[in-house]
């Protein structure tokens, strides 16, 4: 990565975008689910287009499973959030996406606490929709493949 400090900053940017993925799933997956879609076919046809991602192939199946288990909390999920965007801040780039999911976890952190798992950001949206996110036969911790 070069110097010193290189490797922490492109860290936080990848959990960044991680934690984008795992909100944006959530919600690709909850619209079809609220008009009857099947949620594992859902999962299916992401998986398989152009907005698949790692997030999805792997936390998705969490959500799904109903155990959000990553074994990565809202702590540690806001606390990289916070260094990226004071980063940016700092540098002046302009992180939209960035500080709303910062928004959206700090949010999330308030209600479940910081204890709660990184992938349980989706519960909020179940709860604001009154539907569960599941289907049956995915993982309830990520398994190797």
């Amino acid at each position: 990565m070069g110097k010193m400090g290189n490797a922490s900053v492109v860290k936080v940017v990848t959990n960044m975008l991680a934690f984008i993925h795992l909100i944006a799933a959530g919600e690709a997956m909850m619209l079809p689910a609220k008009f009857g879609v099947d949620p594992d076919a859902t999962y299916r046809a992401i998986r398989a287009s152009s907005g698949n991602s790692f997030v999805h192939e792997t936390e998705s199946k969490l959500v799904l499973s109903g155990s959000y288990n990553v074994k990565f909390t809202m702590d540690l999920a806001c606390k990289d959030l916070g260094l990226v965007n004071g980063i940016a801040e700092k540098l002046g780039v302009p992180l939209e996406l960035g500080s709303m999911a910062q928004q959206i976890f700090r949010r999330a952190r308030g209600l479940m606490g910081g204890n709660a798992q990184s992938p349980e950001v989706v519960r909020m949206l179940e709860k604001a929709c009154d539907l569960e996110l599941r289907a049956p036969g995915y993982p309830t911790e990520l398994l190797a493949e």
